[in-house]
């Protein structure tokens, strides 16, 4: 069976058409500007610098959904001879809630449940909304799924998941720890597992997902007992312009004392504080250079002092996250670094690794020479293992897809 993967944004819509037999992707695409003027469709094949590029205005997703399986099926360009060819329909959701601890085939209940989540995904959740509608549209009969970014998350126990604010705050409006990035947590804590011959649920794995986004996870057993973002992607460690986890009388600080020039308040209110902390925070805000890990550590390299602070404050979150999670976990048999900066970042990963001796972790630097390769890099006397693994996000999308519409 073909599974076509659907990650909708605002403005954007990503795609891979992955062909379950083997696994394989046969095509993947961007469609940008979506509602702006300018939109652009951009698909591109493996082991190919070939593109596919539809530039025509599409003012909704369905437009852009149109012009995704238009360019799919095309006579030259397509990877398949018509959509009755795609058996099924994968979307990538944000926002679960408690609702959802797994994968589920989209009817109109989940789709109010969806909705009912808007208020913890503002951001996310409507746009996946447009885009699971626009399929449905253009591709009616044709089976969808949904799979949650939170889902993993929800075998976490009250104890790690609840905040320390009066419990009605819970009861009335769902107030708790989330977490996101699980769809790569669970895939890189199964794969890690795979990779040294032993099932997850006889280990007990520290996830790292370093990115723009960056979260932490710690994976006992199988499960998911810990993780770093909170009931946003905002919290945990300094993020490429999020801010991470800060005391919340930083927020009443700022406000109340920060101004312009003129004497006015700099943060007008608080829809424009959680701005700077999402947007203007994090590695930008602290280096004053970039939000990209490559800029800043090139800063960094070349002798600039706030690039210097800004890399080492990540590298010391992720440290204190680990031996955190150790703790939790009664220890730790895998450390596993992934995604952006997790899977390139050969310096970052040594600076991380330093000094966990004491805790039988310890790295190889010339192991460590690796980048976006699967890979064992713990020393040979290591006791815990030290792995890079690549995530792949839409396998898993595609896997769940493929086993709810054929039972």
């Amino acid at each position: 069976m073909k599974i076509l993967i659907v990650n909708a944004g605002s403005s954007s819509l990503k795609y891979q058409l992955v062909d379950m037999d083997g696994e394989r992707v046969l095509a993947k695409g961007l469609v940008e500007r979506i509602g702006i003027a300018g939109s652009k469709l951009t698909q591109k094949y493996p082991d190919s610098e070939e593109k596919f590029v539809i530039e025509t205005d599409m003012p909704t997703h369905v437009q852009a959904c149109e012009n995704m399986l238009k360019a799919l099926t095309n006579d030259k360009y397509g990877v398949v001879s018509s959509m009755d060819e795609i058996g099924a329909v994968g979307h990538r959701v944000l926002h679960g809630g408690e609702k959802f601890t797994e994968s589920v085939v989209i009817n109109d209940k989940v789709m109010d449940a969806i909705r009912e989540n808007i208020p913890l995904g503002p951001l996310h959740n409507p746009a996946n909304l447009m885009g699971i509608e626009a399929c449905q549209q253009v591709m009616p009969g044709t089976p969808m799924v949904a799979v949650f970014d939170t889902a993993f998350h929800q075998t976490m126990p009250p104890k790690a998941y609840l905040y320390g604010v009066p419990y009605k705050y819970y009861l009335n409006l769902h107030v708790r720890r989330y977490g996101f990035h699980g769809t790569s947590h669970r895939y890189v804590s199964k794969r890690a597992a795979e990779f040294l011959g032993k099932k997850a649920e006889d280990m007990r794995i520290i996830t790292c997902h370093l990115g723009n986004g960056s979260s932490m996870c710690a994976v006992d057993h199988g499960k998911c007992v810990d993780t770093s973002m909170g009931i946003t992607p905002l919290e945990g460690v300094v993020m490429g312009t999020r801010s991470g986890s800060l005391d919340p009388a930083v927020l009443q600080f700022i406000m109340n004392n920060a101004k312009n020039e003129n004497g006015t308040p700099e943060i007008k209110d608080i829809d424009d504080m959680l701005n700077v902390l999402n947007k203007k925070s994090g590695l930008l805000g602290i280096s004053g250079i970039s939000s990209d890990m490559r800029d800043v550590d090139a800063a960094a390299d070349a002798g600039d002092k706030r690039a210097q602070v800004a890399r080492d404050m990540l590298v010391y979150g992720i440290r204190k996250y680990i031996g955190a999670y150790a703790a939790a976990m009664g220890g730790v048999d895998a450390i596993v670094f992934t995604a952006g900066i997790g899977e390139n970042g050969v310096e970052l990963r040594e600076k991380v690794m330093e000094g966990f001796e004491y805790m039988g972790a310890k790295l190889d630097p010339e192991k460590n020479k690796v980048r976006g390769e699967e890979r064992d890099v713990s020393a040979d006397d290591s006791k815990v293992k030290v792995l890079v693994i690549p995530t792949n996000e839409e396998i898993v999308i595609a896997r769940d897809t493929l086993e709810l519409v054929t039972k």
